[in-house]
């Protein structure tokens, strides 16, 4: 059996120019901006478990600041290793933290987070130890390119990645008439996108209360 056929970026770009009909150069330079315009759209549209990932490390003693990984998007759940348990961190806004440990040079175990920053979370009260700590968060997918082929769109929601791209050429092109129809079809993809996902959620919920 041959393998079902996966779309890559470059593909995409040549499926785009044949669903416009454009050959033209300008068009074609434009292309990856109308790629970048369709993830951003997707991205904030639609949280899908394909976008969660796990990050584990260790918090640094006299420090409430943690780096965030990269291109991420939204803390799902934070929790600490303390003499071989998990326990939660819970979330808290940013002034909370600092009414309820307004002294950060003192240390203890870790109750609360909160975005810092986009770049940072802020844990309180400051660590006493280097504890492990794992974070589940949702991740902005890695940018389309011709150096990066394919993300989780391309292979998992291809329709959705490629009328996402359509309807963001539109405003360029000035064709008011087909906005209408990528617009339909995009609206139909990221429904059944959503639908999917949501019985993949109820699922792992089910699963969790089996428990």
């Amino acid at each position: 059996m041959t393998a079902a056929a996966v779309m890559t970026y470059d593909s995409l770009v040549e499926d785009v120019l044949s669903y416009l009909e454009r050959t033209d150069d300008a068009t074609r330079e434009k292309i990856p901006t109308f790629i970048m315009l369709a993830e951003s759209k997707i991205s904030n549209e639609v949280k899908i478990l394909g976008q969660i990932q796990v990050v584990s490390s260790n918090m640094e003693v006299g420090n409430p600041v943690i780096n965030k990984p990269a291109r991420w998007r939204e803390t799902v759940s934070m929790n600490i290793t303390v003499a071989g348990k998990r326990y939660p961190v819970l979330s808290r806004e940013y002034e909370y933290i600092r009414n309820y440990w307004p002294t950060a040079t003192s240390t203890s175990v870790p109750k609360y987070y909160a975005d810092y920053d986009y770049d940072h979370w802020f844990v309180g009260p400051t660590p006493d130890d280097d504890y492990a700590f794992e974070v589940l968060y949702y991740e902005r997918l890695q940018p389309l390119s011709s150096a990066n082929q394919t993300n989780w769109l391309t292979i998992n929601a291809p329709q959705l990645m490629l009328y996402g791209t359509l309807l963001e050429s539109m405003p360029f092109l000035k064709n008011d008439d087909r906005l209408q129809l990528w617009q339909a079809v995009y609206d139909r993809a990221l429904g059944a996108l959503k639908k999917e996902d949501d019985k993949r959620s109820v699922d792992r919920q089910s699963v969790v209360v089996e428990r």
